[in-house]
């Protein structure tokens, strides 16, 4: 696997999924992350989940730290019911990092305009 980003969607989805299963995997929350956990009665193991087996379908958007980019993995989680969430997160394959940004659901994702991913495309 190649740890250069920007990575396309499957190969985001191929890169993220591998970070997440690694037993050496260091997962960080913004604060930002952890109110949205609250706020939509998520829990950690939610996020775990959608890094493992989720997917990514958007392109990537750059980060404030050059060299990085965030993705959105996407997921039906045992916690969701039937509805899938999205989960921002900054992966780096050095170190085995993935730097969780954002957690959304992704059904009120679409009504918003704008978030942290990105400006939807219509405008």
């Amino acid at each position: 696997m190649t740890a250069t980003q920007p990575w396309e969607p499957g190969r985001a989805t191929i890169e993220i999924r591998s970070i997440a299963r690694s037993k050496k995997l260091n997962i960080s929350y913004k604060l930002h992350a952890r109110d949205r956990l609250a706020e939509r009665s998520l829990i950690v193991s939610d996020v775990l989940h959608a890094l493992k087996y989720g997917n990514v379908y958007q392109a990537p958007i750059p980060a404030t730290r050059a060299g990085h980019y965030r993705y959105r993995i996407e997921c039906r989680t045992p916690n969701s019911g039937s509805r899938t969430i999205g989960v921002v997160v900054i992966p780096s394959k050095s170190g085995c990092l993935i730097k969780v940004v954002s957690v959304m659901w992704i059904d009120e994702f679409e009504r918003n305009a704008g978030s942290i991913i990105g400006v939807p495309e219509d405008e």
